[in-house]
C-alpha cells in the first residue's frame, strides 16, 4: 500500500471550496464544510493522512514539508481553484519528484483530457465516484487495469480507462467520521446557520432532480439517489457522538435527504432515540406529516434551494418546484418550528430586472430564518454551461467564475441584463432581506436570549460588511 496523502490544498484567504461544498468561492460569512469527498477514500486507504489546509490555516510551506514523506498525493480540485491547485501540485512535485499526484473532483471528472493538458504535473485524474479508484491506485495496481482513471502512458499519450461502475451498495463505504477524528479538528469547521461545533456527512449520493445548474448530480453523483441503510447511518452517528461529545448538531449533506420520505423518517426515528439535534438539505415540497416526524425526532433546520421566486425561471432550470407548493411547505416549517436557511440564485436563464424584484419580494414574504444569495455559475459538465455557450451568454473573459481574490463574479449576461446588474443585485437582495424591521427585531431578540448567539451574530455582521466591501472593490 502506497503511503498516501489526501489534500484539500491552500487557496484564497477565506475560500470556501471544501470537498463537501457546492459553493466554491468566498462567502458573505466565512464558513468551512467538512472535506467528506476526500475523507471517504481516505477511510479506505490504511495509514493515509488527510490535510484540509484552509480551515486548519495550514500554508503551502507546511504542506510541502509533509508531502516529502509520501508516495501518493490525492488533491481535490474545482473549476474556480484549478489553476491555484496546479501550482500547489508543482510545488509538491519539486520538493518530492517521485511523488505521484492525482486530482479528483467535478472539474476533472468532466474535463479529464483538458485537466491533464493544463496541468502537466498531474500524473492522473480519477473520474466520477473515485473512492475505490483511489484505493486501487494506492494498492499499487497497474494503472492500465484501474477503471475510472485518465493518465499519460510511457509515450506521453493520454489514456482514458473505462468508467468505473456506479457504487450501488453504499453500506460498503467505511465511516468518514473516523477520519475526521484522526486527522481533523472539528472546531475548525463553521457554517453560520449551523450550531457550532457541527459534523456533516453523507447518507447517500445522487439526486433524482434535474436542475440545470446543479454541479454534483451532473458530474459525480448521478441522478439516482443511492443510499446507506438507516441502521448504517445510525451506527455512524452513535459512534460520532462518542468520538465528538462536544458536537451540537449533525448535518446530512445529501443533495436532497428528503427525496425518500419513508427512509428519512426511519433515520429520524433512530436519531430521536439518541436525542441528537440534526439538519439536512431538502426540497421545498416535503409533506407536513413527514416534516412533523422529522421535527419530533430532532430536526432543527432545513437547507432549502428556492433559487427563484419566478415560476418561469423554475421551469427554465427544470427545478420541478411550484411556487405555491414552496409557500405551503415554508409555512408548514414555520408552524412546526423548523428553521430554514433558504438559498437563491440570481442570473439564471430568463432572469430580468422584474424577476429579480419578484424573487426578492418572494424571499421577504416567505421569510426563511437566513438566506444565501449566489450568482448563477455555469460549471463545465452542467446543462447550464452547455446552454450558456450555445446561446452566447457566457463571456470567455469571465469564465473562471471567481476573481483573483476568490470573489464570485457574474459570468452570465443577457441582452437585456448585464453582468453588472446581476452582480449588484446580490447586495441589494441581502440588504432588503436583512434590513427589514421584523428581521432586525428577530435577530436582536435572538441575541438578547443568548450571549453566545450575540457574539456569533456580531462576528457574522463584521464578516458580512467586509464581504460586501470586497465585492464592491472587485466590481
Amino acid at each position: 500500500m502506497m503511503k498516501t496523502l489526501f489534500l484539500h490544498p491552500p487557496s484564497f484567504d477565506g475560500f470556501d471550496g471544501g470537498a463537501g461544498s457546492r459553493y466554491q468561492a468566498k462567502r458573505e460569512i466565512k464558513s468551512f464544510w467538512f472535506p467528506t469527498w476526500l475523507a471517504q477514500p481516505a477511510a479506505l486507504v490504511p495509514n493515509s493522512k488527510l490535510i484540509d489546509a484552509p480551515p486548519a490555516r495550514i500554508g503551502l510551506p507546511t504542506v510541502t514539508a509533509q508531502a516529502r514523506d509520501y508516495e501518493l498525493c490525492i488533491i481535490h480540485t474545482s473549476t474556480p481553484s484549478f489553476a491555484s491547485d496546479v501550482k500547489v501540485a508543482e510545488t509538491l512535485k519539486a520538493a518530492n519528484p517521485s511523488l505521484k499526484i492525482g486530482f479528483v473532483g467535478a472539474k476533472v471528472a468532466v474535463q479529464p483530457a483538458e485537466s491533464l493538458a493544463q496541468g502537466g504535473v498531474i500524473d492522473f485524474v480519477a473520474r466520477n465516484e473515485f473512492d475505490f479508484t483511489i484505493k486501487e491506485v494506492a494498492e499499487g495496481r497497474d494503472w492500465g487495469t484501474i477503471d475510472g482513471i485518465s493518465y499519460r502512458n510511457g509515450a506521453g499519450v493520454i489514456i482514458h480507462n473505462k468508467d468505473r461502475a456506479t457504487l450501488e451498495d453504499m453500506d460498503q463505504l467505511p465511516f468518514v467520521t473516523e477520519v475526521y477524528k484522526r486527522d481533523l479538528r472539528i472546531e475548525d469547521y463553521f457554517i453560520g446557520y449551523l450550531m457550532h461545533p457541527y459534523v456533516s456527512l453523507y447518507t447517500g449520493r445522487g439526486c433524482k432532480s434535474h436542475c440545470t445548474f446543479c454541479l454534483w448530480p451532473q458530474t459525480v453523483g448521478g441522478h439516482r439517489y443511492r443510499v446507506r441503510s438507516p441502521g448504517h447511518v445510525a451506527e455512524e452517528i452513535r459512534l460520532a457522538k462518542q468520538m465528538f461529545p462536544q458536537v451540537r448538531e449533525f448535518f446530512f449533506d445529501d443533495d436532497t435527504f428528503t427525496d425518500n420520505a419513508p427512509r428519512a423518517e426511519a433515520i429520524a426515528r433512530e436519531l430521536g432515540k439518541m436525542g441528537v439535534t440534526w439538519s439536512c438539505n431538502a426540497k421545498a415540497n416535503v409533506p407536513r406529516e413527514t416534516l412533523k416526524v422529522l421535527k419530533d425526532n430532532g430536526l432543527r433546520l432545513l437547507l432549502v434551494g428556492y433559487e427563484s421566486g419566478n415560476q418561469k425561471i423554475l421551469h427554465n432550470i427544470k427545478k420541478g418546484m411550484r411556487i405555491e407548493v414552496a409557500r405551503k411547505f415554508t409555512q408548514d416549517c414555520h408552524d412546526l418550528g423548523i428553521k430554514i436557511h433558504g438559498t437563491f440564485i440570481l442570473g439564471l436563464p430568463g432572469e430580468t430586472k422584474e424577476t429579480i424584484e419578484e424573487t426578492i419580494r418572494f424571499a421577504t414574504d416567505i421569510n426563511p430564518h437566513t438566506i444565501q444569495v449566489s450568482l448563477a455559475a455555469p460549471y463545465p459538465g452542467t446543462f447550464l454551461h452547455k446552454q450558456a455557450v450555445e446561446n452566447g451568454w457566457l463571456d470567455a473573459d469571465h469564465a473562471e467564475l471567481v476573481d483573483d481574490s476568490g470573489i464570485q463574479i457574474a459570468p452570465l449576461h443577457y441582452p437585456h441584463l448585464s453582468h453588472t446588474e446581476i452582480f449588484d443585485n446580490v447586495e441589494t437582495f441581502y440588504k432588503r432581506f436583512y434590513f427589514r424591521a421584523p428581521k432586525i427585531a428577530s435577530i436582536v431578540g435572538e441575541m438578547v436570549r443568548s450571549p453566545q448567539m450575540m457574539k456569533r451574530r456580531l462576528r457574522e455582521g463584521v464578516e458580512f460588511f467586509q464581504f460586501l466591501r470586497e465585492r464592491h472593490n472587485a466590481a
